[in-house]
């Protein structure tokens, strides 16, 4: 037997097809410590990685979904820590109110600084964006360094995100970049362990600029 010429698709439109992973999602995913708006943003990143341990590990802020929307319908912007992000998020949504998404990594300024101080172009691309993006939207899906460098400039008074989307992947450094973002009375959306990646942080920045163009 031939499978591709005997399986059927359930479906083969594309937004039969979201519809009918989101229903599947609800149906399957069980008991979960969410509000109905965390919930939507949960929601999205379990359907971009077909990940329910990823999603249901997800913490929120309380303020998170409140300063994501404030952000986005502000027109502040968002900042993501390589280009993947940049290339997946919904930009219609984010620039109809004014805002845009910026990539500091390949800068060449940040290039050479980089190699001038020989430390990672993660880590200069958040000094850099910090000075250019006062309460946007940080979403951190590749590099923990961003992410521990975003936290130091936090705490030391000098950088004020509107919300930081912070979930790296990867062995070294972050979870444990993740359980720092934890503990900061800044609002955050990010999730427990070494699970993470582009792909989910951009479906939890779609998810809010989704909720932020309901009118």
């Amino acid at each position: 037997m031939d499978f591709l010429t005997e399986f059927k698709p359930l479906t083969v439109q594309p937004e039969q097809i979201e519809e009918k992973s989101f229903q599947m999602i609800d149906e399957e995913i069980g008991e979960h410590p969410f509000t109905p708006e965390q919930y939507r943003v949960a929601q999205r990143v379990i359907h971009a990685s077909a990940d329910f341990e990823l999603g249901k590990s997800m913490l929120f802020h309380p303020k998170a979904i409140e300063a994501g929307i404030q952000a986005i319908r502000s027109g502040k912007k968002v900042v993501a820590d390589v280009q993947m992000i940049q290339s997946g998020a919904n930009k219609t949504r984010i620039e109809k109110y004014g805002g845009e998404i910026k990539v500091y990594i390949s800068d060449p300024d940040v290039m050479k600084e980089a190699k001038r101080l020989n430390t990672t172009r993660a880590i200069i691309s958040m000094r850099k964006a910090i000075k250019e993006a006062d309460g946007g939207i940080y979403a951190i899906g590749n590099a923990p360094t961003a992410l521990l460098e975003l936290i130091r400039l936090i705490k030391e008074g000098e950088a004020k995100p509107g919300l930081i989307i912070g979930m790296p992947v990867g062995f070294v450094s972050a979870a444990e970049s993740k359980e720092e973002l934890a503990k900061l009375d800044v609002p955050f959306i990010t999730n427990i362990g070494r699970k993470g990646g582009s792909t989910v942080t951009v479906a939890a920045l779609n998810a809010i600029s989704i909720l932020a163009d309901r009118v």
